[in-house]
């Protein structure tokens, strides 16, 4: 079987539905799933020639929308060699172009079987990014763009991919008429990360040497309004100040990532500095990858995101893979596998409930935070390692019937 993927970017910078593609493709080619890629990055692009499998990049107009006057011609000129065709993510021009050129193309009188087209959303059907107060302009371009092209984009597809079930639960509050032909949860799987070693952890003390030999809590994502951060560092304040006078520690707290040069991001040391019982335990190292990533999930106490909208969250999965606990928020897509297994702590997105996360882990026994680090690899190897979810997509994609659910039957 043939696959093409169209993707606003393959750079690994973006990414998200990137990285997916690129950690499921030897699972998929193994089950005889071959997949080419078109994006819209410049031909220069720095990573192209490093992937296994062909990436077209188109280049872009400079604009939000991604229009390539490329794409046509390339789609018109190539979809012969494909049997299917699916769209990552929507509000932009190719997923409007996609659904002409594969209209056209099983129009055509010489085709003998009709090629399969398919969406996958990766969160952006979320009602998060229409109800955001920072959004409301956004949301109004996105409700005209949904009456004139994006309904019509999720009702002719063949079927609607999603990452876990929540997501696809949540889709269906955004926007009306919303008239999916199927819904189909493929979920989502990560590598496995490799096995602990003294130098993680070295890499990784390089870079913050401060929680050496000492509990911490890891945040580890964009340092972004939508991520939670600031619940947390509130949170941890106000647990810090609760339990002053009664000679308990709270766990130091690593905040990783990039956007501390932003705006939000000064707002946020900020608010530390302006609490000095607090600020000799909060620490910023930036960006972590590689070595010093691992070391991180590996050696914290817990992984924390109280984050506001996660359609996935690479970062959680990679803490359950660590088998490290997760704390997290009820927006965080993948909540209900990790209570159902019991890898972690999930409280809404407030800032009672992320105070009340933080009081809830401190108050746990070691043996019951032991448990929750077994639990938390168990659920990853339940949910998220890349084979199932590589035969759930080749399943769906192949329209065998047990994969098809169809929105009247949908739970």
């Amino acid at each position: 079987m043939r696959v093409l993927h169209i993707i606003s970017s393959m750079d690994p910078l973006s990414g998200g539905p990137c990285q997916g593609i690129r950690t499921s493709s030897p699972v998929l080619e193994a089950l005889q799933v071959y997949r080419e890629i078109v994006c819209f990055d410049p031909p220069t692009a720095a990573y192209l020639g490093t992937d296994p499998f062909p990436v077209h990049a188109l280049g872009t107009s400079k604009n939000q929308w991604f229009y390539s006057p490329k794409l046509a011609p390339w789609l018109r000129e190539n979809l012969h060699r494909f049997d299917v065709v699916v769209t990552n993510g929507l509000w932009s021009y190719h997923s409007q172009a996609v659904r002409k050129a594969v209209r056209q193309y099983n129009r055509m009188a010489k085709v003998k079987k009709p090629l399969q087209w398919f969406v996958m959303p990766h969160g952006m059907l979320d009602p998060y990014f229409q109800r955001a107060v920072d959004r409301k302009l956004k949301a109004i371009r996105n409700w005209f763009y949904w009456k004139f092209i994006e309904q019509h984009v999720i009702s002719q597809a063949d079927g609607i991919l999603f990452t876990c079930e929540t997501e696809l639960l949540l889709a269906r509050e955004t926007f009306s008429p919303y008239r999916p032909q199927l819904e189909l949860n493929v979920g989502y799987g990560i590598e496995a990360p490799p096995p602990f070693e003294q130098a993680m952890q070295d890499a990784f003390l390089a870079r913050c040497p401060e929680v050496a030999n000492t509990p911490f809590l890891l945040f580890l994502s964009r340092i972004h309004p939508k991520k939670g951060v600031d619940l947390l560092v509130n949170a941890y304040i106000e647990l810090s100040q609760q339990l002053a006078s009664s000679g308990m520690e709270l766990p130091k707290l690593v905040i990783a990532g990039p956007g501390l040069d932003t705006a939000f991001g000064q707002l946020v040391q900020q608010l530390v500095q302006r609490h000095p019982a607090i600020s000799a335990n909060v620490f910023f190292p930036g960006m972590l990858s590689g070595a010093a990533k691992w070391g991180a999930f590996y050696t914290c106490d817990a992984f924390v995101l109280p984050s506001h909208q996660e359609n996935f969250g690479i970062a959680v999965a990679e803490a359950l893979a660590c088998g490290t606990p997760t704390l997290i928020s009820d927006q965080v897509n993948i909540w209900r596998e990790i209570a159902a297994g019991g890898g972690g702590i999930v409280v809404p997105n407030t800032p009672a409930g992320t105070l009340h996360l933080l009081q809830q882990w401190i108050t746990l026994t070691p043996a019951e935070r032991k448990m929750l680090g077994r639990q938390a690899r168990d659920t990853f190897e339940e949910h998220f390692t890349i084979r199932p979810a590589a035969e759930r997509f080749k399943e769906a994609v192949s329209s065998k019937l047990p994969m098809l659910r169809p929105l009247k039957q949908a739970a």
